[in-house]
């Protein structure tokens, strides 16, 4: 919480991207790349509540092994190429309410 107010943090991975293939998944010093950001939003003290917003099993199932909230699976007009990270946000905020704050 930041003066009273619940934080909500997103983070976003879908699989299908074009530039470096399955980006999220392959490893850095030993962990999947994803698991790097996990670990950033988890030693946070001001975070309330943090999901995944993926529409990748395999991210998914990496998030859950990691005791990331994954609350939905992304729909796929929100994970082509032309999906703009706005709509993709503003859709968990949807799927998660009660929040003051998002990060």
């Amino acid at each position: 919480m930041i003066d009273g107010k619940k934080v909500l943090a997103v983070i976003t991975a879908r699989g299908g991207s074009k530039g470096v293939k399955r980006k999220n998944i392959k490893k850095l010093c030993g962990k999947p790349l994803i698991t790097w950001t996990f670990s950033s939003a988890k030693k946070s003290m001001l975070i309330d509540r943090i999901i995944i917003s993926s529409d990748d099993s395999e991210i998914i199932q990496i998030a859950k092994e990691f005791g990331i909230d994954v609350p939905f699976i992304r729909p796929k007009e929100l994970s082509n190429d032309m999906a703009a990270s706005i709509d993709v946000v503003l859709h968990a905020i949807e799927s998660c309410k009660g929040f003051d704050i998002l990060v």
